[in-house]
C-alpha cells in the first residue's frame, strides 16, 4: 500500500467538498466542508480575525483519505477551552505563545470528531504522520479541543507525552422516553411541577412555539432571527462572532441540518434558537430574543430542543457548554478531554501540574453534578 502524504490547504476550498464529505459521517454537521466554508467564506475564519486555515490532509495518490480542520491562531477567542492563564504566564517569562496550532471547530465548543479516516488507513500510521505538523518552530505548540473520547485515547496511545486537560459539559440523553411526558416522568416530582410550571408560564405570556426545518426556514425567518443573534452578543457589548452571511450560506448549502424553533407574540417572532442536527443528535448552539419573558430561554434552547428529538429519533441533545441551569433541566455532566503537545518543556513542565490540579477539581464538580441530578432514584 502506497505511502501516505501529508498536504496542508490553506483554505477549505482547496479541496471538492465531495471527497472530504465521503470521510466526516452523517451526524458532524460541524465538520462538514459546507461549514467550514462557510466560515472561510463569510469571513468570521481567516488572517483578519486570527484564525489562519492550515487544514491538514492526508493523501494516497490522488486519492483523499484523511481530514483534519487546523489552524494557527494568534489569540484564544472563540475556543472555549481557556488557556488565556497560560498565554499570560508564559509571555510573562519571556516566551512567545502566540501563534498556536488549533484542531478545533471555530466558535463551536461541540465535542465530535475531528479526525476523519478512509477505512483502509491505519490509524497509528496516519497519526505518525499528521504529528509533523507539531514540528513546526514558528508554533508554541497544538491543541486539540473537544475531540471524541475514542479520539483522544487513540491520540495517547499513539504520544503519550501529550498533555491532558479535563473538562465538562451538559448533555440530555434519550433514555427510551418515548415523548416529553415520558421524560417528565422519569424526573422527580418536584422538577417536573417545576418544568411543567415553566412552559405553562411561557403560554400565559401570550407566547407559542414553532418548529421549522430546512427549506421550511425562509429569509425572513433567517433575518429575524439573525436580529436575535446579534441581540445576545450586544447586550455584552460585542458583536457575534458571525455575520448574516454565514447563516445564509449554511442554509443555502446544508438546509437538512439546520432547525430554527421561533418564539412569537400576536403572530410576529419575537426570539429564535437556530440549532444544527445529525442523525443523531441535536445540537443547540445559536439563540436570542427581542423581548424579556419569564421562562422562555428554557422552553426555546431546552425543552423544544428535547421534544424535537424525542419526535424524531434524535439521541442525544448538546445544548452548548457551561451552564449548571441545564442540569436541573435533565442534562447530565460529560467529562471531556483536551489534548495539548507544548513545545518548550518548562512550560510543559508548569503545565502539567495545572492540568493534575485541575483534573481534581474537575472530577469533584463532576461528582456533585450528578448527585444533583433531578431524576428519580
Amino acid at each position: 500500500m502506497s505511502e501516505l502524504i501529508l498536504k496542508r490547504l490553506p483554505a477549505i476550498e482547496a479541496v471538492a467538498a465531495t471527497p472530504w464529505n465521503a470521510l466526516i459521517g452523517d451526524d458532524h454537521p460541524f465538520l462538514r466542508h459546507e461549514f467550514l466554508h462557510a466560515l472561510e467564506a463569510s469571513g468570521a475564519v481567516g488572517r483578519s480575525t486570527g484564525w489562519v486555515p492550515n487544514h491538514l490532509t492526508l493523501w494516497r495518490g490522488d486519492a483523499l483519505v484523511g481530514v483534519m480542520p487546523h489552524y494557527h491562531k494568534y489569540h484564544s477567542y472563540g475556543e472555549y477551552v481557556f488557556d488565556w492563564s497560560w498565554a499570560d504566564a508564559w509571555e510573562g517569562a519571556g516566551g512567545r505563545y502566540y501563534p498556536k496550532g488549533l484542531t478545533a471547530i471555530p466558535f463551536s465548543p461541540v465535542p465530535g470528531p475531528r479526525l476523519a479516516l478512509a477505512g483502509d488507513v491505519d490509524p497509528l500510521a496516519a497519526r505518525e504522520v499528521l504529528a509533523e505538523a507539531w514540528e513546526d518552530s514558528t508554533l508554541s505548540g497544538w491543541h486539540l479541543l473537544f475531540a471524541a473520547d475514542e479520539e483522544v485515547d487513540a491520540w495517547l496511545a499513539a504520544r503519550p507525552t501529550l498533555l491532558v486537560r479535563h473538562g465538562v459539559q451538559f448533555q440530555w440523553q434519550d433514555r427510551g422516553y418515548g415523548d416529553f411526558e415520558g421524560f417528565l416522568s422519569a424526573l422527580t416530582a418536584k422538577r417536573r411541577k417545576t418544568i411543567r410550571r415553566e412552559r405553562r408560564r411561557v403560554a400565559e405570556q401570550g407566547l407559542s412555539l414553532h418548529r421549522l426545518a430546512g427549506e421550511a426556514i425562509g429569509e425572513r425567518d433567517l433575518e429575524h432571527f439573525f436580529r436575535c443573534y446579534e441581540i445576545t452578543y450586544l447586550e455584552r457589548g460585542r458583536r457575534g462572532y458571525f455575520s448574516l452571511d454565514f447563516f445564509r450560506r449554511l442554509h443555502r448549502a446544508m438546509p437538512e441540518a439546520l432547525l430554527l424553533i421561533q418564539a412569537c407574540l400576536d403572530g410576529q417572532p419575537v426570539a429564535a434558537a437556530l440549532c444544527l442536527q445529525g442523525s443523531r443528535t441535536l445540537y443547540g448552539r445559536y439563540w436570542g430574543s427581542e423581548v424579556l419573558a419569564d421562562c422562555l430561554h428554557f422552553e426555546a434552547c431546552y425543552y423544544q430542543g428535547i421534544e424535537h428529538c424525542l419526535a424524531h429519533g434524535l439521541t442525544c441533545f448538546d445544548p452548548g457548554t457551561q451552564g449548571e441551569h441545564k442540569l436541573t433541566r435533565g442534562f447530565a455532566p460529560r467529562r471531556l478531554r483536551s489534548l495539548h503537545h507544548v513545545a518548550d518543556s518548562r512550560l510543559r513542565d508548569a503545565l502539567t501540574r495545572f492540568c493534575d490540579e485541575e483534573r481534581d477539581h474537575v472530577d469533584a464538580y463532576c461528582r456533585a453534578a450528578e448527585r444533583a441530578l433531578p431524576f428519580r432514584a
